[in-house]
């Protein structure tokens, strides 16, 4: 829906015209995967789909909360009793922006909000971070807190860290908050250091894919968890704050000082080799040779499927076809668990390597994916 479908629908359910109408993008992240809770590197880039809101002040401690994507009404909430697990419905992601604003002192006395998203849900796309950024821009703006961008990622990474209770890293936020059209955004998720990257696939004859294979994934699920506890372990057993502080040259004696801990090495050499993976796309991309990452995405999906081991039969089978049907390089992208790949691939391999997934799944008796091309977008403004 566009800003002024959003700013009607909010007139209707509210009896008054909203203050402003903000969005905020969901994102593909090309490289570097479970490396944002370890202090490490990343490298989205936020797509055109977004989350859309409508959003007024409200000075008499209610917050009301609506989405068009959502059955059911309005939802009444009040500011001063948000309580960190106590919703586990979607209004748990807006409303703990609210609490987390709160928390760090800002006086955020109710709002009316109607949202909109045209970002898939469950597909490793941030939907979720969308909705808090949005949320977030929106607040800042009309309460005049004058928040960087930086800190209002932060901000909503707590929300959904305590709040709602997914034990995320940073990188989702902060690509919905502060990417540029037609970048990649290298970030250090230690001191949140930015360098946009220019990333413009179509200027080279290539297309970066999406493909949703419709397997719906959940962060607050418990494997999620359980890999960002065994890098935790990892880092304590190697004597290291995180393990974006063991160096890609010693990582096999880090891996012979972990002996028969046979989990956390697995997890601990994805983390140390996808960081390398990051910084050599870096390279690649400031170097102009975009084919060349491929191989490396690539890479990435294999470490991701045998050490983290958070792929899925229909994420391979995205990669496998993809790679068979002539990509550059392919891999699964976002948390895991379902959700989607990303392939890289010559313009005119498209309709191919479409067809040839979409085959794929018929034959694997799976439901029919989604594919879609990745455009680097602006990160989250204000439309209205």
């Amino acid at each position: 829906m566009g800003a002024q479908q959003v700013a009607e629908r909010f007139t209707e359910l509210y009896g008054a015209q909203p203050e402003g109408v903000w969005a905020a993008p969901g994102r593909v992240n090309l490289i570097g995967e479970h490396t944002d809770y370890n202090d490490g590197f990343v490298m989205p880039f936020a797509l055109p789909q977004q989350a859309v809101a409508a959003v007024s002040r409200r000075r008499d401690g209610v917050l009301r909360l609506h989405s068009a994507d959502i059955e059911g009404g309005v939802a009444e909430l009040r500011p001063d009793a948000l309580e960190p697990g106590s919703d586990g419905s979607w209004t748990a992601y807006p409303a703990g922006v609210v609490w987390a604003l709160r928390e760090a002192g800002h006086e955020i006395t109710g709002a009316d909000v109607h949202l909109s998203s045209t970002v898939p849900t469950g597909a490793g796309l941030s939907s979720s971070a969308a909705l808090e950024v949005v949320v977030a821009l929106a607040l800042d703006d009309l309460y005049g807190l004058g928040l960087p961008r930086w800190k209002l990622a932060r901000l909503c990474q707590r929300a959904e860290n305590v709040y709602v209770g997914a034990p995320t890293g940073i990188m989702d936020q902060t690509a919905s908050a502060c990417c540029e059209q037609g970048h990649a955004l290298f970030l250090d998720t230690r001191d949140l250091s930015q360098r946009q990257i220019p990333f413009d696939a179509a200027a080279e004859g290539l297309r970066l894919l999406v493909v949703d294979t419709q397997v719906k994934h959940a962060h607050s699920g418990g494997e999620y968890g359980k890999r960002r506890a065994g890098c935790e372990k990892g880092a304590a057993l190697l004597g290291v704050d995180a393990l974006r502080d063991i160096p890609y040259g010693g990582l096999d004696a880090a891996l012979a000082r972990l002996g028969d801990e046979e989990e956390v090495v697995r997890l601990v050499r994805h983390v140390v080799t996808e960081d390398h993976r990051v910084e050599r796309v870096v390279g690649l991309l400031r170097a102009g040779e975009t084919r060349a990452i491929g191989p490396v995405l690539t890479e990435g999906h294999a470490s991701l499927r045998d050490d983290f081991r958070v792929s899925c039969p229909e994420l391979d089978l995205v990669v496998d076809t993809a790679l068979a049907a002539g990509a550059l390089g392919a891999r699964m992208t976002g948390g895991g668990f379902g959700g989607s790949a990303i392939v890289l691939a010559e313009a005119t391999d498209v309709d191919t390597l479409t067809k040839a997934v979409e085959e794929a799944f018929a034959t694997a008796g799976f439901a029919a994916p989604r594919v879609f091309e990745a455009v680097p977008s602006a990160g989250a403004g204000r439309l209205v």
